[in-house]
């Protein structure tokens, strides 16, 4: 490994899943100083306290020091090595990408949903590596702790990593430093003169404010009412095409000021928005403070979608191990067994409500496969619970005491009584023979840190499993508007459904990708034009700036990852229904221009089994039914409060039962 790699493998905090506390710009300098080291180190640069200058134009063999080795060959005037950090720092994070993607492949690595890394477990059990050669290396962070504790000598690349890391000011969140400690690193730093010419160098360049900020900051918009009430997609309330549209005329930063409204409303928008919120977002933004009341509502004070930092990596870990697709792949006859057993009252001619039918029958699969019970005799009054609770105090649109009405206070008992149905089918004795499932995680996680996971917590953790029902109820709501109203696609979708089961319902070893190809493409553009949540609510806990506009401290703003859906550039005529865009000559959907899952550390962590189950029960009711639009002419309105789901109006009548269900 190069000292790229070294250094961002030292400055990665597992616990996190991200960096030690770096700042970005001052991340960017240490990584533009170990490449400066590593030239040096292979004899192609030389560096002194006033110059860096070419001893040998060489190529190297590694696409980043190369580029960056013409660079300096091509510079027609001698430069310091201040200037040459400080002059790469804006290609940093395109080298960390690439140094992460290159540690992935050779199995250092793991990458979690959301942009986390973590060591792979080969690694952390032998903290060692194989190099190109085969040999085995000393983990980085095994050397270094070697030389700081026990006096080992270093060897020049140690000397670097140690003068850099030291830079940043982290060696005291990576070891228990105490004084002698320090005192050895600060004896390590001066072994070596290129070293502490790059270390100065770099830390001239963090110390340096202007740098840091933007002087120059433009004043955030203000679009008139007018501009929001005239715009077409209001009325079918489709807030991703209408803040597209927004964010076209007035700039990827605006604000709405409401009428009667205390605080304006900021909306950020746009390729380059939801770039920084995917890289940078952990940094400057915080969802704990929109959500606090609205989990205090369940009694729980922590819960994941309202941490942010490690707190939120750790518990993300523990749902992570059950919303993986593998794990729904390994309990596909569950599946398919749930999903037929609530379809077998569909008789010709019924009137199915959409978004009714639909979220039953996706918790009728979803409850037993997470928490191990049946949830249909109180999944609607859940729903409903939760519905209010989000429009009270996240959407603040209704007032407070409408969460203490007769209905609302049934409504929660309901939530009570959840609690004690999992944990009486979750004893030892119950559970033998059963696959172990989101609810089993969170009782050992509960037992084993209850301050962590306390009991108050775990109503909402057993809870919110059967909200994602309502999520993706509305997903397959769409799903089934879309396709009635493409007759060519439902012949499509049918015959690959057909296909699919002509012999039987398909197990993990026979999912193969080619078998779905048109549905899971079907899928991805009814993710694209009908997002379920549009866009996210965020509070800037640091300063920061988006395109040149300076986002408030303290502030709330509505991150709108979806608008790029109905931009032009990113999918040409954005109101077409086109499946093709998802083909490899095309690939539209590569890059955070398609974002229906949100963006960074917040990134939907179940996306992959969401994918899987819906492409796999849109081919059952395919393969058993067929369905048509009831009135005919019935035109799709999304109700866009608290997030989007389709208007109770869509409703679909069996026209046909293709074949019977098997029993």
């Amino acid at each position: 490994m190069n000292l790229i790699d070294e250094l961002i493998l030292t400055l990665l905090n597992d616990e996190s899943g991200y960096f030690h506390q770096v700042p970005g710009w001052n991340l960017n300098c240490a990584v533009a100083g170990a490449a400066i080291a590593e030239l040096s180190i292979l004899s192609r640069i030389d560096t002194d306290m006033e110059s860096l200058f070419l001893v040998d134009p060489t190529a190297t063999g590694d696409a980043i020091l190369d580029s960056i080795l013409k660079e300096i060959e091509e510079e027609p005037v001698q430069r310091d090595t201040q200037f040459w950090i400080e002059r790469l720092t804006p290609r940093a994070e395109s080298i960390i990408d690439s140094t992460l993607e290159r540690l992935e492949k050779r199995g250092i690595l793991n990458h979690h949903e959301g942009g986390f890394w973590t060591l792979s477990l080969a690694t952390w059990q032998t903290q060692s590596y194989t190099s190109a050669d085969g040999d085995a290396h000393e983990f980085v962070k095994t050397r270094i702790s070697k030389v700081i504790f026990d006096n080992e000598i270093p060897d020049p690349r140690d000397i670097m990593i140690i003068c850099l890391v030291n830079t940043c000011d982290v060696f005291r969140f990576i070891f228990p430093m105490d004084e002698p400690a320090q005192d050895r690193v600060d004896v390590v730093c001066r072994m070596d003169v290129i070293g502490r010419a790059i270390a100065e160098a770099v830390s001239q360049s963090i110390s340096g404010p202007s740098l840091q900020h933007s002087l120059k900051t433009r004043p955030i918009p203000t679009v008139p009412i007018r501009d929001m009430l005239l715009n077409p997609h209001i009325r079918s309330g489709n807030v991703s095409a209408m803040i597209a549209d927004l964010a076209l005329k007035h700039g990827p930063v605006f604000e709405i000021r409401p009428p009667f409204a205390k605080t304006s409303m900021i909306f950020i928008a746009g390729i380059e928005a939801n770039e920084w919120v995917h890289r940078s977002g952990r940094n400057f933004l915080r969802t704990k403070d929109y959500l606090d009341d609205f989990v205090k509502v369940y009694g729980a004070a922590r819960v994941l979608p309202s941490l942010d930092g490690a707190d939120h990596f750790r518990l993300r870990k523990t749902y992570g191990s059950i919303y993986q697709r593998t794990s729904l792949e390994n309990r596909m006859d569950e599946l398919y067994r749930y999903a037929r057993s609530y379809m077998e009252g569909w008789k010709v001619g019924d009137v199915l409500p959409a978004l009714t039918t639909f979220c039953q029958l996706m918790n009728a699969q979803f409850s037993l496969l997470t928490i191990g019970i049946d949830t249909q005799d109180c999944i609607d009054e859940l729903l409903q619970f939760k519905a209010r609770a989000l429009t009270v105090h996240v959407m603040r649109a209704l007032p407070e005491f409408m969460m203490h009405t007769p209905g609302m206070k049934r409504r929660k008992k309901h939530i009570a009584d959840l609690v004690k149905r999992v944990q009486a089918v979750h004893t030892p004795a119950q559970r033998v023979g059963c696959p172990r499932d989101l609810a089993d995680d969170l009782l050992g996680l509960h037992n084993s840190d209850p301050q962590f996971l306390p009991e108050t917590d775990l109503p909402f953790a057993f809870v919110s499993p059967l909200l994602a029902s309502f999520y993706l109820g509305s997903a397959m709501s769409f799903a089934v508007y879309a396709m009635v109203s493409h007759p060519d696609l439902y012949e499509r979708i049918q015959a690959e459904a057909d296909a699919f089961f002509a012999d039987g319902e398909p197990g993990r070893a026979e999912l193969d990708a080619s078998r779905m190809d048109v549905t899971h493409r079907f899928m991805m553009e009814c993710m694209r034009m009908y997002p379920i949540v549009p866009m996210h609510l965020r509070n800037v806990m640091n300063a920061c700036s988006v395109e040149g506009y300076e986002l408030p401290v303290g502030g709330r703003i509505f991150v709108a990852q979806t608008a790029t859906h109905y931009m032009e550039e990113f999918f040409p005529d954005p109101f077409t229904f086109d499946i093709d865009r998802y083909l490899p000559e095309r690939q539209e959907h590569i890059g955070r221009g398609y974002a229906p899952y949100g963006l960074g550390t917040h990134t939907c962590l179940g996306s992959r089994w969401m994918e899987l189950q819906l492409g796999v029960t849109l081919m059952l009711m395919a393969h058993y039914f067929r369905f048509e639009l009831t009135p005919k002419d019935y035109k799709l309105r999304i109700n866009p409060i608290p997030s989007h789901a389709p208007s109770k109006k869509l409703k679909f009548v069996v026209a046909e039962k293709r074949r019977a269900l098997p029993s």
